[in-house]
């Protein structure tokens, strides 16, 4: 059988989900090959350098380079608080006395009789690493952190924004296509599945009630503006500080969610589940994703059964990426191994795809993203 090699997403009711949880720089693994993690557990934690702050104590003393480490009052190595003393000269009229207090707690990294500045490093900044899902430890990365590996539903975005978070799965809507008016106390502390299209609107509502996360099938350009406060271009998302996380499974507009993804939400109602909304769209592509554990524990790869890595043979489930049927989903019916006249002039690839309404249509195969089952 022929196959076309198409990226795509997953969208499974049933995987094997492995994550690496590695800190920034080299730190403590408080976790063991074998252990059960709680999705907010620490598994790693290192400190991070303070910051840097440096004084010009020439300017400050009125005084040469040179004689700088003579008025100051502590060594390097010293620890020191803010507003503590740090130097001060020592004139024989003491009206005339200036002193130069630290501007922030921290430590003594170096004092200059060339350059007259002393480097102050402020407190090292502590930083954890927590599991994220629920799962087991199946690897240690010395130094650096660990992989947990679960077992449960997975489902990649087409794009997100807002870190990683947990919490109760609420399907807001009946229907993949339903386009949700407005927000009740029930979504308090939820992530919530709002139908075809996220708007300003419920967004804002989610933040008003402490909803944790927004699912929903597209978000308008001038939405997603609205909610960062500029315009995004091409970056890496994950960090945004917007009180909640965001993703889209579709694209951008009202687009109704695919029905296999709905109905694997539908069926998780309730669940607690892990959501990211980190998106990077070039070079080591990155998706948002939604992962619903569905027990404590792991199984190995093998347990899982064969994944789909041979690429999109004849049946495989894919969606649409350009106009004119943009966003559609269907199902390969035919991959011609030719090459064919599109309408730009171009000889490529095609493959022929029936839609879920049984209608058919011929698209280059660059215009398609598989669908992992």
């Amino acid at each position: 059988m022929a196959h076309a090699y198409t990226p795509g997403l997953r969208v499974t009711p049933y995987a094997v989900v492995r994550k690496d949880r590695k800190l920034p720089l080299q730190g403590e693994v408080v976790a063991q090959v074998g252990d059960f993690v709680r999705r907010d557990q620490v598994v790693a934690r290192t400190d991070l350098p303070g910051d840097v702050v440096a004084l010009n104590l020439v300017n400050r003393l009125g005084c040469p380079p040179a004689e700088v480490p003579r008025y100051m009052l502590h060594e390097e190595g010293d620890r020191v608080q803010e507003g503590e003393p740090l130097a001060e000269t020592q004139p024989f009229i003491k009206w005339f006395k200036s002193t130069v207090n630290a501007p922030a707690t921290g430590v003594v990294e170096s004092i200059s009789s060339v350059t007259g500045q002393v480097i102050l490093r402020k407190e090292p900044r502590p930083v954890e690493v927590l599991a994220y899902i629920d799962g087991q430890i199946v690897e240690i990365f010395d130094g650096e952190g660990v992989a947990v590996e679960t077992r449960g539903a997975y489902i990649q975005g087409i794009f997100g924004v807002g870190g990683e978070c947990w919490g109760p799965l609420h399907v807001a809507v009946g229907a993949p296509d339903q386009q949700l008016a407005s927000l009740g106390q029930e979504c308090a502390g939820k992530i919530v599945v709002v139908g075809s299209l996220i708007t300003q609107d419920i967004i804002e509502r989610a933040r008003q009630l402490g909803a944790i996360g927004l699912v929903g099938g597209g978000l308008r350009d001038q939405d997603l503006r609205a909610l960062l406060g500029y315009d995004l271009g091409v970056a890496i998302t994950g960090d945004e500080d917007i009180g909640l996380t965001v993703i889209v499974t579709e694209g951008f507009g009202e687009i109704a969610i695919a029905n296999k993804t709905f109905d694997i939400l539908k069926a998780c109602e309730g669940k607690e589940i892990s959501i990211s909304g980190a998106t990077q769209i070039r070079a080591g592509v990155l998706r948002p994703e939604i992962i619903v554990p569905e027990a404590e524990g792991a199984l190995s790869r093998a347990e899982a059964g064969d994944e789909n890595e041979e690429g999109m043979g004849i049946g495989a489930l894919l969606r649409v990426i350009r106009v004119p049927y943009f966003g559609r989903i269907g199902r390969v019916s035919s991959l011609p191994a030719e090459l064919q006249v599109v309408e730009s002039g171009a000889r490529v690839r095609v493959l022929e795809v029936e839609f879920e309404n049984g209608e058919k249509a011929v698209v280059p195969r660059a215009n398609v993203e598989m669908i992992e089952e």
